[in-house]
């Protein structure tokens, strides 16, 4: 696929200058707590199945948000509006409000390209392109316009060490990714979203087809890095949500009695510790503590 050059990308979205390198930003990270994303009363919509009814959240900078919910209840929906990565669904649509840094995500004078530069995406499985470990960090950089290599070798090396993978692949960069192990593989991925410095980086049960050890190393990184980016994660995993998240956000399904229709809802969203020890709604109360699956 053809990338269009980035002057032509978007007029209204928030941009990193050009010295908003995350070291930078890690040396002057605004405080905790400004929203960088806000839902009102969103809908989403496959053809005509509504798959997620009515939500209306925030995410907050430097803070990692877990959705917890039962499977069908819409998180992972909810989690691919921030990125527009629904957009590629044929029949997908978006009704409401979701802004980005206080700008509307899906005006349409807003690339979706432009979106997941700076919105970064980490999917369930592990998927190393078929490359080696250099070229799958490389990729984005590269595809961005970047051509020097020494340039490039600092991004490669910056990324790999902000994934906690450096000392494990630097004396091998030219070996496939693919040559990796599960939780190694999930960690390049992880450096390859964050080589091309987005603001956001956005995780699907990153950790669910891993090991213990592995899932350990990958909750690490996800403390780490939310002193530099703002990371939303969705996770089947309740004791992974209270180890590393700031908020949760517990989504679950409605049905229609009358209709026999399903729909996913947000029951409530807050701090962990508050969400896990003394809930608003039953629902969440009941999900929690393990009487409803």
């Amino acid at each position: 696929m053809v990338e269009e050059p980035e002057q032509n990308l978007v007029t209204s979205l928030p941009r990193l200058e050009p010295d908003a390198r995350p070291e930078s930003r890690q040396q002057a990270a605004p405080a905790p707590g400004e929203v960088i994303f806000e839902m009102q009363n969103v809908s989403l919509w496959y053809n005509t199945f509504k798959a997620v009814t009515d939500v209306s959240m925030r995410i907050h900078e430097h803070e990692i948000t877990a959705f917890i919910g039962s499977s069908g209840s819409g998180k992972s929906t909810v989690l691919r509006a921030f990125n527009r990565m629904n957009d590629l669904i044929p029949g997908a649509r978006l009704e409401g409000e979701m802004h980005y840094r206080g700008e509307s995500l899906y005006s349409k004078d807003v690339s979706p390209i432009a979106v997941r530069r700076r919105i970064g995406m980490v999917f369930q499985k592990p998927n190393p392109f078929p490359k080696s470990i250099y070229d799958n960090v490389a990729y984005g950089p590269r595809i961005n316009g970047e051509r020097n290599k020494g340039r490039l070798d600092e991004i490669v090396e910056r990324s790999l060490r902000r994934a906690a993978l450096w000392d494990e692949v630097k004396s091998r960069l030219k070996m496939s990714g693919l040559s990796l192990s599960g939780g190694q593989a999930q960690r390049l991925c992880i450096a390859r979203t964050i080589a091309v410095e987005p603001d956001v980086v956005l995780m699907d049960e990153p950790a669910s087809a891993l090991d213990p050890i592995a899932t350990g190393a990958i909750e690490d990184l996800m403390r780490e890095l939310k002193s530099q980016y703002t990371i939303v994660i969705v996770t089947h995993n309740m004791q992974q949500a209270t180890r590393v998240s700031d908020r949760t956000a517990f989504f679950s399904v409605l049905t229609d009695s009358k209709s026999d229709t399903r729909t996913g809802v947000l029951v409530e969203c807050g701090p962990t510790e508050q969400i896990f020890h003394d809930p608003a709604d039953d629902r969440t109360k009941a999900y929690v503590t393990g009487r409803v699956g």
